[in-house]
């Protein structure tokens, strides 16, 4: 018995010492697992060879109208292999108070939004969610640190996951930015 504990042990430790050294290495946006707004798992792995635009968003913001652009924007360049992923959060001013039904209902009767919508998340503070850590923190994607600074602020991810600029939440969906990554 002492020989079987010790071995689970042992083992245990090592499961640690690994997920400590894998915690320290770069991912992509493909590494993760989320909640889509109907309460269902999204392998965001299942975007590999696409390019995304992450977005925090909110119902009651003055950024709101911006669901129009993006929903515009992922229409035009869908077939292109373009998507938009839209994560509800309620850190600014209690400007996302409803539930993942009513946010989903404001964002398709008022929007027609058909991107793919996320369950509300926090994308700020200390229960920030895991895929926004990822977002914000260079020491996990590998290129740059940012801070969440409203609703509405936009992730450009490659094709290969790897995240390719942070554009603020006044900025325009349809930038001249946004447009010529998109067409690069």
């Amino acid at each position: 018995m002492k020989g079987a504990a010790l071995a689970l042990l042992l083992g245990v430790l090592l499961l640690i010492n690994m997920t400590i050294a894998v915690a320290g290495q770069t991912g992509t946006l493909h590494d993760f697992t989320v909640e889509d707004v109907y309460g269902e798992p999204f392998d965001l792995g299942s975007l590999k060879g696409k390019k995304v635009m992450v977005v925090n968003t909110a119902s009651k913001c003055g950024l709101t109208p911006q669901y129009e652009d993006l929903e515009g924007l992922y229409r035009e360049y869908a077939d292109q292999g373009f998507v938009v992923i839209g994560f509800p959060a309620n850190n600014f001013s209690n400007q996302e108070p409803g539930t993942n039904e009513q946010i989903i209902e404001f964002c398709q009767s008022n929007f027609g939004v058909t991107f793919p919508m996320m369950s509300k998340i926090s994308v700020r503070g200390e229960d920030m969610a895991p895929v926004y850590r990822w977002l914000t923190q260079k020491s996990q994607n590998g290129k740059m640190d940012s801070e969440i600074s409203w609703n509405f602020q936009k992730y450009l991810i490659d094709e290969q996951g790897h995240l390719v600029d942070v554009l603020n939440p006044r900025e325009n969906p349809r930038s001249e930015k946004v447009l010529n990554w998109l067409n690069n």
